[in-house]
């Protein structure tokens, strides 16, 4: 569990006033690897930390959502599994589809967290409350984000980050 006295105030100013969390999918719930068999079925694994946080996330009362850019049945049916409201796939325009979500779910964009790990989720980090990198994200988005995971895509990014996120809840500091 995150300390509360680790983490920066503004990034735990931000984190309070979140109530919808938006999850890429590859690099982020995965490690970011593609396995194909030999009959070219894509395989992906998905680490069970993230799944219990977000489960803890949905709990608590908030929403999640996937945004992807690759078309991904096994994408769909792992969110399908945990319950996500939300799962937009075969995504070629994110910040696009931030734009479609918003108007759904009617959050601003101060009550949603992005986590994403390359380029293509650069325009939705640019537009969020508070904009999340993983440990192993490209350089591009160091600059644009308020906190970068310490575990790495795949592999408890996400169960960090609902940590962080719950943790700012119970402080009340929004």
């Amino acid at each position: 569990m995150i300390q509360n006295s680790e983490i920066e105030p503004a990034v735990i100013h931000a984190a309070s006033r979140i109530e919808l969390l938006v999850l890429d999918c590859d690099g982020v719930l995965t490690d970011g690897r593609l396995y194909f068999s030999s009959e070219g079925e894509a395989m992906k694994a998905f680490h069970v930390h993230d799944g219990q946080g977000i489960k803890m996330w949905q709990k608590a009362g908030f929403r999640a959502a996937v945004i992807t850019a690759r078309r991904s049945p096994i994408a769909k049916a792992r969110a399908e599994e945990l319950g996500i409201e939300f799962v937009m796939d075969g995504v070629a325009d994110k910040s696009a589809a931030l734009d479609d979500l918003m108007g759904t779910t009617r959050f601003g964009a101060e009550q949603i967290a992005y986590v994403g790990d390359d380029i293509s989720d650069l325009g939705p980090l640019k537009r969020v409350g508070f904009p999340v990198a993983v440990a192993n994200c490209a350089d591009a988005l160091r600059g644009s984000v308020l906190y970068i995971t310490s575990r790495t895509g795949g592999f408890g990014a996400v169960r960090e980050v609902t940590d962080l996120l719950l943790l700012a809840k119970e402080t009340g500091a929004s």
